[in-house]
């Protein structure tokens, strides 16, 4: 195609097609939404590091325009061809807008990118501040998704049978010990579908996928230059699959490998959560790149000060989606309808969630429409909705978040659990709460306690190895003198900070990892662990592997072959809970005291006697299984459990079980523990846990 120019090209159809470029029957429609624009160009480039465009055309106010959309059908273009737009309008200094007609820019309805925002010192360029045009800025790509879905049967897990497993995909396979033909790649996820369907969890959350800017964090650290985005909180295209999670190429094909991805997942039974960052976008505050929104209509898309073009920011990373406003949320809900109608995903975990919950202003609104939006979507009626229910302004929502169908991350599980299991003084009630559902937090109308997401580790923070190994955090590596991170881990290293050879803390590492792990599973809720825990993954002491595209975050795993047990008991904890329905109540437990019969749930401690909540440190838990607490005709087995996380042994004594006789189900001691059938009592060992299960065909300790 010859370089031309055209002032006016009068659209075929005056009628436009939902946002974006759609390919129909005579070339491609281009739809695209700005209400300050006055003029709009659009460009059509033939490869993505063309410095040029092949062709331009410019849209008129009077010829290609109805309301705020700008609309343009050309014959010309094609599928796989690459396009981007540029747009004039008035931006007086009191205002919040920000044309500039040489600012190339992304079509945010884009359904794939091509070329990563590059920029530094080789390139000749400004840390930091990408070209607003050129061969090194990204282009769109004109796709026509016509997946086949025929072979495709979405599992419709309940949350109450959820098991989910966090996992980042490349760092999943990225390392040479995956043993991938397609390391870091969606192929490469597939690859690993084995061993995540032998462990037993039922989805993978998986960190950002859509396109995001690996480059906004251009650090250097002393020899070291260039660390990248490796989480990949920096949305740059929300329709967009990452095109480096692709094998075959980032012209198109990273969607149908995206697509080939969700088949292969649902073909084992495995759901498929995004993690989605409607919060803020890459291009950063006062002073950011343009890529998209900011040259398209910066003052709507974005929360800003009053009278004055600076952005608010509630993120933590320079700016602050204007979510609530009605443009910005039909994009979002544009935006999740797509992943869910054409790329089938299952669910999604929503990124600093009480941004949501915010105005135009910025404040909290009692029922933010956005959120009810999302609650209530006919096409995402059946998906799972998790907030991380907090922002970065200090908002904490958990327990709080507005509208019931939504679950959360339930950051006081985390906290309370890693205190209790630490040997925190007085912690005793609060961890009972947790295990048993959080009811003082969603024990409220037409709430359960699948509300809550429960976990002790997730990609923010240290790892499950990490969290029994270090008193501090070791964030040097990331170039802010370890400064960044959270301060307030409740972690310990059990006598020597960071990897040791002594055989005592070793075990008493592992046994710690086990006893946080089975709290997760033993709890009501649904549990979440994070990738390779399973297997004592570290990040050699970074609790904040943001910026760390390496071996500190990718899981290496070799260390499988050396903790098989770990492994193994994690499996059988997935085993033993998916066995049980009285782990998985959809109700909150009506609780009685001991002396009550037929009680949900009953509280010892370790006399037998109703626990002294102020004094007592150790704790037992008989959770009733009977079916007329279940409803589960085909499971009646009661529970058990017994927790210990003091440093000496503890006897407890044995209640009786409601229906059928006591036997061991799972411990996180090496051998198991000493137990005096005729006298009633049990010996835990220090920081450990048992339970007794009244199933005498089923041991799953053994």
């Amino acid at each position: 195609m010859k370089s031309k120019t055209h002032k006016h090209l009068l659209p075929s159809n005056p009628i436009p097609v939902p946002y974006g470029a759609h390919v129909v029957e005579k070339g491609v429609q281009f739809t695209i939404f700005s209400r300050n624009a006055t003029r709009v160009w659009l460009m059509l480039f033939n490869a993505p590091d063309d410095a040029t465009p092949a062709a331009e055309y410019e849209l008129t106010p009077e010829k290609n325009r109805i309301g705020d959309v700008w609309h343009l059908h050309v014959e010309d273009a094609r599928e796989g061809q690459y396009y981007l737009y540029r747009m004039e309008g008035e931006t007086p200094r009191d205002t919040a807008n920000f044309f500039d007609p040489n600012q190339w820019l992304l079509d945010p309805y884009a359904l794939a990118v091509s070329g990563a925002p590059r920029w530094g010192d080789a390139q000749g360029l400004t840390p930091g501040k990408p070209p607003k045009s050129g061969p090194l800025f990204p282009k769109a790509v004109i796709v026509r998704n016509m997946f086949d879905w025929s072979e495709d049967h979405t599992p419709r897990t309940p949350l109450s049978k959820s098991i989910i497993y966090e996992a980042h995909v490349r760092g999943f396979t990225a390392h040479s010990s995956s043993g991938v033909n397609h390391p870091g790649t969606y192929r490469g996820l597939i690859e690993k579908i084995p061993y995540l369907r032998d462990l037993g969890v039922t989805a993978v959350e998986l960190l950002p996928t859509q396109e995001f800017n690996e480059m906004e964090y251009y650090l250097e650290n002393g020899n070291r230059r260039g660390l990248r985005n490796f989480w990949g909180y920096s949305t740059l295209a929300f329709f967009a699959p990452n095109q480096r999670y692709a094998h075959a190429g980032s012209h198109g094909q990273q969607v149908r490998e995206f697509q080939e991805m969700v088949v292969a997942l649902h073909k084992a039974g495995i759901e498929v959560i995004l993690d989605v960052v409607f919060n803020h976008t890459a291009e950063g505050g006062d002073g950011g790149p343009t890529y998209s929104f900011r040259g398209i209509d910066n003052s709507i898309f974005y929360m800003m000060e009053p009278n004055r073009p600076h952005y608010k920011n509630f993120s933590g990373c320079g700016n602050t989606v204007n979510s609530n406003h009605p443009v910005v949320r039909k994009f979002i809900m544009d935006c999740l309808r797509y992943w869910v109608l054409h790329m089938h995903v299952d669910g999604f975990r929503f990124d600093l969630a009480s941004v949501l919950t915010r105005g135009p202003d910025g404040k909290i609104l009692p029922n933010p429409p956005i959120v009810e939006d999302i609650a209530e979507d006919p096409a995402l009626r059946d998906t799972k909705i998790i907030a991380e229910a907090w922002d970065a302004a200090g908002t904490y929502q958990v327990g709080k978040f507005p509208n019931e169908r939504w679950s959360e991350w339930n950051g006081m599980f985390r906290d309370e659990v890693r205190r209790f299991w630490k040997g925190e003084k007085e912690m005793l009630g609060k961890f009972a709460t947790r295990i048993a559902g959080s009811s003082d937090l969603y024990n409220k109308l037409n709430q359960t306690p699948l509300k809550s997401i429960n976990f002790v580790t997730c990609h923010d923070g240290f790892t499950l190895c990490d969290l029994v190994s270090y008193e501090g955090k070791r964030n040097e590596e990331n170039g802010e003198d370890n400064r960044d991170g959270e301060n307030h881990n409740f972690s310990a290293n059990y006598g020597e900070e960071g990897p040791t050879d002594d055989p005592s803390i070793l075990a008493v590492r592992k046994r710690q990892q086990k006893n946080l792990l089975a709290t997760v599973f033993l709890s009501q809720g649904v549990p979440m662990i994070a990738a390779g825990d399973e297997f004592s993954r570290t990040q050699q002491g970074n609790n904040n592997a943001y910026c760390q595209d390496n071996e500190i975050s990718w899981i290496d795993w070799s260390l499988l072959g050396e903790h098989t047990d770990l492994q193994s008991f994690v499996k059988k904890l997935v085993a033993f809970r998916k066995a049980h329905s009285c782990l998985r109540r959809t109700c909150f437990f009506a609780g009685k005291a001991p002396d009550a019969t037929n009680a949900d749930i009953l509280w010892f401690g370790p006399d037998g006697a109703e626990p002294d909540w102020e004094k007592d440190a150790s704790l037992a838990c008989l959770i009733n299984g009977q079916r007329e607490f279940t409803g589960d005709a085909d499971d009646d087995d009661s529970l058990l459990l017994l927790f210990n996380p003091g440093e000496e042994p503890v006897n407890f004594r044995v209640p009786p079980a409601p229906n059928k006789p006591w036997m061991l189900a799972l411990t996180t001691e090496e051998e198991p523990p000493a137990w005096y059938r005729r006298k009633g009592v049990i010996t835990l060992d220090g920081r450990s846990t048992t339970v007794l299960a009244s199933s005498p065909f089923r041991r799953f300790w053994q």
